[in-house]
């Protein structure tokens, strides 16, 4: 009988180590997440200064300006390529020909969700378990009028909460875009549910400038779109 208990004792004392355990594991590999942008944000910020510094400037400078022509073709020919977000797609343009590597070209600050994400070019699915990513056939995120840059993110991923809570975000919520050039403010003009098929839904809209989260809805599932568009505030 005391055997009995104690091997009770035992298997109570592991259930409950498993259940703290099980309860924690969201935590900390967020906060493992958490740092590592940190750290990719310090060394995005450290490149980009060395580059300025030295003999690279006329590189960003030449980024900037292909991107900004970029976001003009795509507002004047239309977006007859653009697909889903998570059908994936690569990257339009290789930053590392510009001396930008990882292939992220800024960071996504959301304060309301407390989210720093960084932007990778290019939403394929290694993109989207590393952060947010833009959408190939949508405006780069430099902004100009005419622009809708659409910025995907994962909303149910096992090892950080990126876009979970997006339902959180309220309309005149702040939200930033640090890229190479510049840092970009918006605020949540619009949110709305939409079908995976609705790509009108997510188009340049004329005289707007525009940021566009998307993500999956309902949470878990991928039934639908989760969609909140962030229109340009100059301060």
């Amino acid at each position: 009988m005391r055997k009995f208990r104690i091997v009770i004792r035992v298997a109570a004392v592991l259930c409950l180590v498993v259940g703290m355990a099980v309860f924690a594991y969201p935590r900390i590999t967020q906060w493992i997440y958490n740092n590592q942008v940190q750290d990719m944000v310090k060394n995005f910020e450290a490149d980009l200064a060395t580059m300025k510094a030295g003999a690279e400037p006329d590189k960003l400078d030449e980024l900037y300006e292909l991107l900004r022509r970029e976001n003009t073709r795509l507002y004047e020919e239309g977006q007859s390529e653009l697909k889903d977000p998570f059908s994936y797609a690569q990257p339009g343009i290789d930053l590392s020909d510009y001396g930008i590597e990882d292939n992220i070209i800024g960071y996504l600050v959301v304060p309301r969700l407390e989210e720093t994400l960084p932007i990778y070019l290019g939403a394929n699915e290694d993109a989207l378990k590393l952060g947010a990513a833009h959408l190939t056939e949508t405006s780069y995120p430099v902004g100009g009028e005419n622009t809708n840059s659409v910025i995907a993110a994962h909303r149910g991923y096992y090892k950080a909460n990126m876009f979970r809570n997006i339902q959180k975000l309220e309309l005149e919520d702040p939200v930033y875009v640090r890229n190479f050039h510049e840092t970009l403010m918006y605020r949540v003009a619009e949110i709305k549910v939409i079908q995976p098929e609705d790509i009108s839904e997510v188009l340049i809209q004329q005289d707007r400038e525009l940021l566009t989260l998307i993500s999956c809805h309902p949470y878990g599932q991928n039934a639908q779109r989760y969609v909140v568009y962030c229109e340009r505030v100059y301060s």
